[in-house]
């Protein structure tokens, strides 16, 4: 028995080495040496000279900082507005149907499965200026003048915020709607003898029995719409004038396009440490709705 024990272990050890390794190489080094490298003058990647944190307050003395972590945190606080709930609703939505259910699931799945790439280019000439973009087009059928979309300042994160949503809600969805088939069928027939309709039935069987999952995908949301870069940098190139610019394009723009590694490094630790502290209070939720359940 001890030595089918211990052959347990080393299996199990022999299976995990290599995804060890993959982390080591892959996240632990990098990171670590990053947060080490932002301590120095960059030469390229060599570092030259021990610098403290001057890297650092370059990095906040860089004009209009502060603005790009306002932009960032505008894309969560719409991200969270926009993007919530609709997957959400559709979850139920299609957990409700009774005809075409596995048609809707494919046709909602679609866009998640669409390259990146496209997707922006696609969302980009939706949203181009002139009349030849399709939202304009759609706009002149109803005699509206063409509209600027994405450089109007004032709403260009909303409507990155709606592609990425459009783009991303179908994960998220399957989530919850794998969520609501776990719920115990014997909670709907009391409700729906109770006389409960769909409405009630949502706000007092699904939405109390979701609410672990739910909390914790509002930690992950917020995680992840932090780090965004893909959309600014394809479809605006951080304008107009800014407007789109988040803290990840930011550090971008240091490392490979100003030349400004010791800052890029410097703001990348910045922001490490922000989402480790987000992601430690999402494993705390995690164990919490565990224990729960």
């Amino acid at each position: 028995m001890r030595k089918n024990k211990i052959w347990k272990i080393v299996l199990g050890w022999i299976f995990l080495i290599p995804a060890l390794i993959c982390l080591y190489l892959y996240v632990w080094r990098p990171s670590l040496t990053g947060i080490g490298w932002s301590f120095f003058k960059m030469r390229g990647y060599t570092p030259e000279e021990w610098v403290g944190f001057d890297n650092y307050i370059q990095v906040f003395r860089t004009p209009g900082f502060g603005r790009v972590m306002l932009n960032t945190l505008q894309y969560v606080f719409w991200s969270f507005l926009i993007g919530f709930l609709p997957p959400l609703f559709i979850a139920f939505f299609i957990n409700e149907m009774v005809h075409f259910k596995n048609g809707f699931r494919i046709l909602i799945y679609l866009p998640a499965i669409m390259p990146g790439i496209t997707v922006l280019l696609l969302w980009y000439f939706i949203y181009y200026p002139d009349q030849t973009g399709l939202g304009n087009q759609l706009l002149a059928r109803f005699g509206i003048e063409p509209y600027i979309w994405l450089n109007d300042s004032r709403f260009t994160i909303i409507f990155l915020v709606l592609e990425m949503t459009w783009h991303g809600f179908a994960g998220t969805m399957f989530l919850y709607y794998t969520a609501i088939q776990s719920i115990q069928t014997e909670l709907y027939e009391a409700a729906m003898i109770d006389g409960a309709g769909s409405v009630r039935r949502f706000w007092n069987v699904a939405i109390p029995q979701l609410s672990g999952i739910i909390l914790l995908n509002i930690v992950r949301q917020i995680i992840a719409v932090f780090q965004v870069l893909q959309e600014p940098m394809v479809m605006t190139g951080g304008g107009p004038n800014g407007a789109s610019m988040s803290v990840s394009y930011q550090m971008y723009l240091f490392g490979l396009v100003q030349g400004r590694v010791g800052e890029s490094l410097a703001l990348g630790t910045i922001v490490f440490f922000l989402l480790i502290i987000g992601t430690c209070f999402y494993f705390y939720l995690n164990k919490k709705v565990e224990d729960n359940y």
